[in-house]
């Protein structure tokens, strides 16, 4: 499967909790679904995105979200609606505790300028199982990150 990233584990395209496309559609076989080097792009500014996490680069993850007030971001216990809320809640809660480790993560590229990543992610000691999806759109003429940024983002965490 493309859209899944080296070095995180997951199925499959033919493994157990793969998803096979809806009758009818033209899933994988639609070459505007994972072009692989859409997959690439948002691989490689999302595994950035999630080193600015470990790090507490507020800078870095201020700037991968869209600056528009429709950005949306729903985190496990607060919300944010606009790039200004979500930069001042950034700015409160700058990383994420040490162990963070992701699993499952897949990337869905949709066309050459919109992808969903989803991951898991879980921590050291802890009996939840954390969910993250983000939409990443690439936006011609944004300086940086090949223009692409977050314009929603959901994290829940779940028990195991």
């Amino acid at each position: 499967m493309t859209g899944l990233l080296p070095g995180f584990s997951g199925p499959s395209a033919a493994g157990a909790g793969a998803h096979a496309p809806a009758a009818g559609t033209s899933g994988a076989a639609d070459p505007r679904v994972d072009q692989p080097e859409v997959v690439a792009g948002v691989r490689t500014v999302f595994e950035r995105y999630e080193r600015a996490l470990r790090e507490a680069d507020v800078a870095t993850l201020t700037e991968l979200f869209w600056a528009d007030p429709r950005c949306v971001r729903y985190g496990v216990a607060d919300r944010q609606h606009g790039a200004e809320e979500i930069a001042a809640w950034r700015r409160a809660h700058p990383g994420v505790p040490p162990g963070r480790t992701l699993s499952e993560t897949v990337v869905l590229a949709v066309g050459e300028a919109t992808a969903v990543v989803s991951t898991l992610f879980g921590y050291p000691g802890r009996a939840t199982e954390g969910r993250q999806t983000q939409t990443w759109v690439r936006f011609p003429g944004l300086e940086g990150h090949g223009g692409w940024r977050i314009v929603a983002a959901h994290v829940s965490e779940v028990p195991r």
